[in-house]
């Protein structure tokens, strides 16, 4: 997890950058929304990451929406005097997530019917 203080190209190069050191040899298939930071053209992309966008207009194709409207319900009305008791909570609530909670989130139908993809 990377944690920004801010959501711009630059923010997003930083990502890109780090995250093609992990595991520097294995290829990366990243499936973004169509955010101007993610599209931006002084990015430069690693050679070991590829980005996929999903069509403008299409939350059902992405199951990470999902778990972003768990956690705004579960933060909605609760007031942080920073961003760092901010920060702990929600990693706190990431890291209660497991894996059957997140299939039960985000098993949309096209998802949990196809052979194709791995669940567990």
């Amino acid at each position: 997890m990377l944690e920004m203080p801010v959501c711009n190209a630059d923010a997003f190069q930083i990502f890109l950058n780090e995250l093609s050191k992990q595991s520097p040899l294995e290829f990366k298939i990243l499936v973004l929304d169509n955010g101007a930071f993610h599209k931006a053209t002084k990015l430069i992309i690693p050679d070991n990451i590829v980005l996929i966008f999903l069509p403008p207009y299409s939350p059902e194709l992405n199951p990470s929406e999902k778990i972003w409207a768990k956690f705004k319900r579960d933060f909605t009305n609760r007031l942080f005097e920073s961003l760092d008791p901010l920060e702990i909570y929600l990693s706190q609530l990431a890291n209660l997530l497991n894996t059957m909670e997140v299939i039960s989130i985000c098993a949309y139908k096209y998802i949990i019917s196809n052979p194709f993809w791995t669940m567990i």
